[in-house]
């Protein structure tokens, strides 16, 4: 017999895993086929995807969203006239377009933030942005909250797409201090702006001293997640695309003709044209990859169970509401059988103990009771005895005082219960 109680369900665990593990289907059953069903889903109900482009006044922001997504949310800007009027604070302003490829509908979000970055004193460029991103999952918040959860509107920001002016040097102040103080709060995404301003040599260095900076303020930008069972050509993509972070890009939504007669997007100058879809040129193919292809549906995964929630957690927090950390810790089945069995040993021991207490408790108020009775037995004997003593003594008096020929006085012959006739 095993001396470990614990082995014998470990080993049956472990036989129903294996059982479960080696089963293989008989014939067709159909669920391979709910992949197509999710598809067919998703297809119908099309998707949505809230991006926010934050950067200083032209670094090719606009241009950039234009040439991502290959239509013109952004008209051409042309010649504005000079004004006294400047504002005061960064705006906030919201972008909706619905756009299709090839019968898949995307609901398109860009919120744009003028004005960050062109001031004299920026210290608090970043605010506006910040709230406005903890508003959204406020009304998020809400809408959980709600009786009715049907019809939930998602605005929350899924990606931030902060353009670095290319500088060649490092990050500025206000560069740090921004992505510091919202790597919580979004899927931070840096791109450095305008690279072909830059040489190879020079954008190389600068990607590295941006990456030392980040690190060295432990700012958490957005990196392309890895699965177990991906193969081995998108684990290479995904080390490919993480490797070019920050992304070295070049925006233009215009044609070129190149000197083979082909015409490409990109931009034209004196040496030479930068392809836009060049991989060789710049990084612009590889943020779109990251952004549309292959993580879209990643940086909103990560949105609402990783930022949104712990938004939420220390919201609903703040508000008084407590939460038993307990239901979200894993449970081992075999140690959560191993505690479930300590506990009732705990409460049996418990119960014997009581029970022990309760038992002793009678026993002892049953001997106050013999006792008191005992005593009062004893008492009543005794009382008896003395009666019967007395009894025993007055009878002898009586026999004494016949046997001597003593008469008894009527008194006591008439207590006594005796009587005299008188003649």
């Amino acid at each position: 017999m095993s001396d470990n109680p614990a082995s014998a369900p470990n080993s049956g665990l472990k036989t129903a895993i294996s059982a479960v593990i080696r089963k293989k289907l008989q014939g067709y059953v159909g669920f391979a086929n709910l992949p197509n069903q999710v598809h067919r889903k998703s297809v119908k109900k099309g998707f949505h995807f809230t991006v926010m482009i934050v950067g200083e006044s032209g670094l090719g922001k606009s241009t950039l969203v234009n040439t991502l997504f290959g239509t013109t949310l952004y008209p051409n800007k042309g010649e504005t006239e000079p004004s006294d009027e400047t504002p005061k604070t960064v705006e906030i302003q919201s972008l909706s377009a619905d756009i299709e490829e090839n019968g898949v509908k995307l609901r398109l979000t860009v919120v744009d933030t003028p004005g960050f970055g062109d001031f004299v004193n920026n210290e608090e460029s970043w605010k506006p942005i910040l709230e406005n991103i903890e508003a959204r999952f406020d009304a998020y918040l809400e809408q959980e909250n709600r009786v009715n959860r049907r019809k939930m509107v998602d605005n929350r920001v899924h990606a931030c797409i902060y353009f670095i002016a290319p500088t060649g040097h490092s990050l500025k102040p206000l560069d740090v201090e921004f992505m510091r103080r919202l790597h919580t709060k979004v899927n931070l995404i840096p791109v450095i702006a305008k690279s072909d301003t830059l040489t190879e040599d020079e954008i190389k260095q600068f990607k590295q001293r941006i990456l030392d900076d980040i690190a060295y303020h432990k700012i958490q930008i957005y990196q392309a997640p890895q699965y177990e069972y991906d193969d081995q050509e998108t684990l290479a993509e995904n080390r490919e695309i993480i490797s070019k972070i920050p992304f070295a890009i070049v925006g233009s939504d215009k044609e070129v003709e190149l000197p083979d007669g082909r015409r490409v997007r990109g931009r034209k100058y004196p040496w030479g044209v930068i392809e836009v879809d060049n991989e060789e040129h710049n990084d612009f193919v590889k943020l779109r990859q990251m952004l549309i292809r292959t993580h879209m549906e990643e940086l909103k995964e990560h949105t609402n169970d990783v930022l949104y929630e712990n938004y939420r957690s220390e919201k609903l927090v703040t508000m008084g509401v407590q939460q038993d950390q307990t239901v979200f810790k894993e449970v081992n089945p075999l140690a959560k059988m191993e505690e479930e069995r300590a506990l009732h040993e705990a409460k049996l021991q418990k119960m014997e103990a009581e029970m022990k207490m309760v038992f002793q408790q009678k026993v002892q108020e049953k001997e106050a009771k013999l006792k008191q009775s005992e005593e009062e037995l004893y008492a009543r004997h005794k009382e008896m005895k003395d009666a019967l003593e007395k009894q025993r003594l007055e009878l002898e008096e009586k026999k004494r005082r016949l046997e001597s020929g003593r008469p008894i006085t009527p008194e006591k012959a008439k207590k006594k219960g005796f009587s005299f006739n008188n003649k």
